[in-house]
This record gives C-alpha cells, structure tokens and sequence, in this order.
C-alpha cells in the first residue's frame, strides 16, 4: 500500500477528490481545504493498494495535479483498518506482482547520475575483482559483484526504453561506458603498482585459474545466465524483493570481466583481455534484453488486468469477493 499526498488547486480539488473516491482501490482518504501553501491549493491524502497505484497516478497527470500542484508518494509498512483490508479486496490482482511504473522510474532514474559515488564504487569493485582474478578466489570474486553498481543503470536503461525516455537512455549508457572505462583504466594501473611492489605478476595470471577462468571464457552459458539474471533483476525491482537482487548481483560476472580485461591488458594478455570483454558485452546485453522484455510483459500485463476490470465495472458486476464484508481480528 501507499500513502499518497496530493496538493491540488482549489480549481481542480473536487474533481481529484472524486476521482480518489471513486477508486475501489483508495481508502482513508481526507481533504483539507486551503491548507497547502507551497504551491498553494488543497492538501489531500489517502492510501491506495498497489494494485490501483499506477492507475490512481495517471489520472492525477491526466488531471494535471502534476502541473499545477504536486504528488508525492510512501510506502505503508502497517496499516491496520477494514477499510484497507476492502480495499486490498477490490483492487485487481496481487499487490506483490503490481507494477508502479512511477515509483520505478523515478527509483531507477537516481542510478543514472554520473556521480563521484557510483565512480568509487565501480572502480572499488573492479580492483577487488582484479586482485581476485590473479589470486583465483572465487571469495574476493563475489564481493566484487556485490560492491559493483552497475545494475541501477542497467535497470534504468530498461525502463527508460520501455517508456521511450531518450534522455535517461543516454545518461544510463553514459553512465556504464564512462564508469566501466574509468575502473578499467583505473585496475590496469592499480596492477602496475602491485607488480612493482612485487605482490602479483603476471605468471599468476598465466597459471591455472580452474576457479575463476569461466570470466574470460564465454560460452551459451553465459547467454543462459546473464538473460535469467536480468528476468530475476527486474522483478526484485518491481516488486520490491531486494534480497533477491543481492542473488542477481552475484550470478552475472559485469565486473569480475571488466576486471580480467584490465589485468589481461596490463600484461599484454590480448587474448585473454578479448574473452574477458567478450563476456562483458555479453552480460550487459543479455541483462537488458531480458529486462526489457521482463518490463514489457509486466505492462502488458497489468494493461489487460485494468482493462478486463474496467469492463467488469462498465457492465456492474460485482464479484463475490468484493461483496464480502472485510474482517477485522
């Protein structure tokens, strides 16, 4: 469930308290007129199941509450009310399988930024999986893949050619060439150091690596994995599961190869350094690709929930469920 807070103009406060109303899916919904202040208008507040949330929300754009006042939205960890419990009984579907494409957009849009955050972190990861490379321990391998950030942009690359958002298109790509290429670079001279320091050398990366050999050595597998990573990827983003992400983050070897390229490169291993990068590129497109298409089922999914509910409505049925009275206790 989530807590809406709507600040409507006077103008428009009566039509989006209606429609709010009117959502079997909406409940404890209050009006406060004349309270808002910045911007000024009505200040107007409910829960909504989740399964009503998106739809709620493209009405309140539609009414153009967006425009002229604001909408904000948090998640409800309790709520203990009959009318919620009839509320969670009318709306369509399952509120774990609802999709709020808003609440995606903009959780995936924050990933997008070039920052010196997500700089640290990608190139953090990439020496750790660099060191792992050349030590063959699978240990540092997997820290790696959970240290490494890169997944946010590749989830907002996908909503984003979901929705057709060019712009947050070319600061995802943007964000994983950059960042990618500046941990490379930065692991290529971080394994300089440590040679010269005499810690690793370059027979450590010539010895039998039987560990972790599969990074720079792709194969139909590799496809198999990065495709599944990306399905699992999407729905513990939609569906709020994050401790499954934490799974996806260490199934998909992004990092670990663009670590193996550095360290192959920085000793002039060029065939090692092609299948290492050969993986990478394979990963991310895989993980797209299957994001996407994760995304692109979802939606059309929920489009012909709403629609099939619509009709229900149109026509005054009313199932059995929605005429049971809520139970409290």
């Amino acid at each position: 469930m989530l807590h809406l807070r709507v600040i409507a103009p006077s103008d428009q406060s009566d039509a989006v308290a209606a429609m709010l109303a009117a959502d079997p899916g909406v409940t404890h919904l209050v009006v406060l007129p004349g309270t808002a202040r910045q911007p000024a208008g009505d200040y107007i507040v409910c829960d909504v199941v989740r399964e009503s949330a998106d739809a709620v929300l493209q009405r309140l754009r539609e009414l153009g509450v967006e425009a002229h006042g604001g909408i904000a939205a948090d998640d409800v960890e309790l709520a203990l009310s009959a009318a919620a419990e009839q509320a969670a009984e009318a709306a369509p579907g399952h509120g774990e399988d609802a999709v709020v494409w808003d609440e995606i957009a903009a959780k995936t849009g924050e990933q997008t930024v070039l920052s010196g955050t997500f700089l640290v972190l990608i190139v953090v990861a990439t020496m750790i999986a660099g060191i792992g490379v050349l030590l063959d321990q699978p240990i540092l391998i997997v820290g790696a893949m959970v240290v490494g950030p890169e997944f946010g942009p590749l989830a907002a690359l996908c909503v984003a050619l979901l929705r057709r958002k060019p712009a947050v298109v070319l600061r995802s790509v943007q964000a994983l060439v950059v960042g990618f290429l500046v941990a490379m670079f930065a692991t290529v001279l971080s394994t300089w150091a440590l040679t010269a320091a005499d810690l690793v050398s370059r027979d450590m990366l010539l010895a039998e690596r039987p560990l972790t050999d599969f990074i720079w050595r792709p194969d139909a597998l590799s496809w198999v994995v990065g495709i599944l990573a990306g399905v699992a990827g999407m729905l513990s983003l939609t569906s709020k599961k994050s401790g499954s992400l934490v799974g996806v983050l260490i199934s998909v070897t992004t990092v670990p190869a663009a670590a193996n390229v550095a360290v192959a490169a920085a000793y002039g291993v060029w065939y090692e350094a092609a299948g290492s990068a050969l993986q990478l590129v394979i990963n991310l497109v895989a993980i797209v690709v299957a994001g996407l298409l994760t995304l692109a089922v979802q939606h059309w999914w929920w489009r012909r929930v709403e629609r099939r509910e619509s009709r229900l409505r149109g026509a005054g049925v009313v199932s059995a469920r929605r005429r049971r009275p809520p139970t409290v206790g």
